[in-house]
């Protein structure tokens, strides 16, 4: 991502704003089944947590198609490490900014939890991360608050107007990554692949396995070889499908008993 550059508006400027508004708008009939409590979501979220969350805009759309998954968007959760004015600091924790998040058009920026208490989400956790670690994740986030998304790249928002290209699948993820020759933020999965790039942290490396030794415990063994995966490449649904990072269910976390469930009378059929 680049910064906008200083001075007055271009054709091209004005030209990728309106893509971008164009692309931000609603898409009708979303309606989620368990929309999120900011609240449950507060006491539920660490630092280091990723929150995926199932859009309704145009580009969610394009990004669910591509990706072949629920989720179109992805934002860390940075808790009290996000910067706040006294006003926000004052705020109940719901409604202070705590989410970090790339938005197209808009760059990075720090959201309250309540701006989707609407959608469906769900939490990624990443397991066994070091405190230290964990830090420098959160501070690599916090110090691209107010990057901007450059309008020129205009490439980068055309290919989500076509919400289903008639493209193989296999070459889909490549689309996402494709664009002005500066790796897409119009995905915030791809920053935050880059945060825990950083620390080595894997999230679906590509893995080699090469010849080993054999055991006691098998007839023969083999070890396997973690490939670094360019973080442009990855999507929202990386994170779920992760065998490293814990799906947490609020609902969950806190406690369920399915004896205290209160029923209608009778059975209802479809």
């Amino acid at each position: 991502m680049k910064p906008l550059s200083a001075g007055r508006d271009t054709l091209l400027d004005r030209f990728g704003r309106l893509l971008a508004d164009r692309l931000q708008s609603q898409t009708s009939g979303y309606e989620p089944y368990t929309p999120s409590d900011p609240e449950t979501l507060a006491r539920t979220l660490r630092p280091g947590d990723i929150l995926l969350v199932e859009g309704n805009q145009k580009v969610s759309a394009a990004i669910k198609y591509l990706t072949q998954s629920t989720w179109s968007h992805a934002a860390l959760f940075v808790g009290e490490a996000a910067p706040l004015t006294l006003d926000q600091a004052a705020l109940p924790a719901a409604e202070r900014p705590q989410l970090i998040e790339v938005n197209l058009g808009e760059g990075c920026v720090a959201v309250p939890l309540t701006k989707y208490r609407t959608y469906n989400t769900r939490i990624c956790r990443p397991i066994g991360l070091t405190p230290e670690d964990r830090d420098t994740v959160l501070t690599f986030m916090v110090s691209r608050l107010g990057l901007k998304y450059d309008m020129k790249n205009i490439t980068d928002m055309l290919r989500y107007f076509l919400p289903t290209p008639p493209i193989p699948v296999r070459w889909r993820r490549r689309m996402i990554a494709f664009g002005s020759g500066d790796p897409t933020r119009a995905i915030c999965s791809t920053l935050i692949a880059e945060a825990f790039e950083a620390i080595r942290y894997p999230i679906l490396p590509d893995i080699t396995r090469a010849p080993g030794h054999a055991a006691a415990t098998s007839t023969y063994s083999r070890q396997e070889i973690l490939h670094i995966r360019h973080h442009s490449l990855y999507t929202p649904r990386d994170f779920d499908l992760s065998p490293y990072f814990e799906i947490v269910k609020p609902t969950l976390k806190y406690g369920f008993d399915y004896k205290r469930l209160e029923w209608a009378a009778g059975r209802e059929g479809p």
